[in-house]
């Protein structure tokens, strides 16, 4: 029921979204030209700062605009689960994005390798990563701009659920957080955006985890004022599905919501949000017993002089039900929580950037043999994690 009264609303958005204007606002031919800036993909929430794109001419496509990045990080653990290592290092980005953006035919494709370290989750190398998640291109769409304020995408997306993107260098942090463990990162299918004034809505029809069965819808409407954005993201699978893998865990058969505010002036990123996700009962896929999380979170970032910036989130999470009832485990077991605290200070010269994650995670009411430690019952993880990298655009233009 939740799902098709979100549909509906978000149906009636972009319904109301194209039989209205957008106001245009007049150009003035004697100011200066604008600098170069970079391009809204790949997406970076900040500190860090992407670069404008080499730009090429290609023929009969137009100008083609190019970037990359090439980062190396490393990290130490305590209380590493079994499976895992005390310490680690690793390759945490080499791709390369590519992409036409502008005329009525657009396209973007991003390439490489990649790495993507959560809190409590065991550290996966990289190539593990890409054979067991998105591949060599985990990012590669189609874009029509069928009108100045109508577009539509076709292929691998960028999720439109949370607050947190999926790659290392997009983020305030180099670790996701604990609510970006529940969330999907990558998804196929289509997508139509439609914005008016100051409201953007988005509405996607596409296989949710990466499971190659295409039926989950969501949509997302945002309204931003200056340096306030305010969105409401929401959506989730109208069947269910057996299917698991790595990237398609049982949380493919969820219903996801989120509400994200965003402050963006002087230097200062405050980016507090809550999201509500469910996985309903199911036997027949296994389910004997659903369960939902709760949890909110507040991710803050404040630049100073001289590339100096200091990032910081905190967060809380709680799941229902209980091992008694068979309740699905979907963090430290049936009706645990947790808790973490994570800060990265960092530094970024052009496109040379240096940074690092001190992170604290504390499970609650946890089941034994869940959570941290040789053994599955330590409560606390802490982590140190460094990441240094550079960032291609167009210093590499001739």
């Amino acid at each position: 029921m939740r799902l098709r009264l979100f549909v509906h609303a978000s149906l009636l958005c972009l319904a109301l979204a194209s039989v209205c204007s957008a106001q245009d606002t007049p150009s003035d031919p004697s100011a200066a030209p604008a600098a170069a800036a970079p391009l809204s993909q790949p997406a970076i929430t900040g500190p860090l700062s992407g670069l404008p794109p080499a730009n090429f001419e290609a023929g009969p496509l137009g100008k083609i605009s190019v970037n990359g990045i090439l980062a190396g990080g490393g990290m130490v653990q305590r209380n590493s689960v079994p499976s895992d290592n005390k310490t680690q290092a690793s390759l945490t980005n080499g791709q390369v994005f590519i992409q036409k953006g502008d005329g009525g035919f657009q396209f973007y494709l991003q390439a490489g390798a990649y790495n993507m370290p959560s809190l409590a989750t065991p550290f996966l190398e990289t190539d593990k990563t890409i054979s067991n998640f998105y591949g060599p291109v985990p990012v590669g769409f189609v874009k029509v701009q069928a009108g100045k304020n109508t577009s539509f995408l076709v292929g691998s997306l960028p999720t439109l659920i949370g607050a947190e993107y999926t790659f290392t260098f997009e983020n305030m942090n180099i670790e996701r957080g604990l609510l970006w463990n529940q969330e999907n990162a990558v998804n196929r299918g289509v997508q139509v955006n439609q914005t008016i004034g100051k409201f953007t809505a988005s509405l996607s029809w596409n296989d949710g985890f990466y499971s190659n069965r295409y039926s989950w819808l969501w949509g997302s409407l945002s309204y931003a004022n200056g340096p306030h954005t305010l969105a409401f993201v929401g959506g989730g699978n109208y069947k269910q599905t057996a299917f698991q893998t790595l990237a398609t865990p049982l949380q493919n058969n969820s219903s996801i919501y989120n509400v994200i505010y965003t402050y963006n002036k002087k230097g200062w990123i405050i980016q507090p949000y809550f999201q509500y996700t469910n996985v309903p009962d199911n036997a027949r896929i296994g389910i004997a017993k659903g369960a939902s999380t709760t949890g909110g979170a507040i991710l803050i970032s404040r630049a100073f002089k001289h590339g100096f910036s200091l990032p910081g989130r905190w967060e809380y999470i709680t799941s229902s039900g209980s091992a008694s009832d068979q309740s699905v485990n979907l963090m430290f077991g049936p009706g645990s929580a947790g808790t973490s605290v994570t800060v990265t200070p960092t530094f970024q010269y052009g496109g040379l950037f240096f940074r690092g994650d001190i992170s604290y995670v504390h499970a609650i009411n946890a089941v034994p043999g869940s959570v941290f430690g040789p053994t599955g019952t330590n409560a606390n993880q802490t982590r140190a994690v460094a990441e240094i990298g550079f960032i291609f655009g167009n210093n590499i233009e001739k």
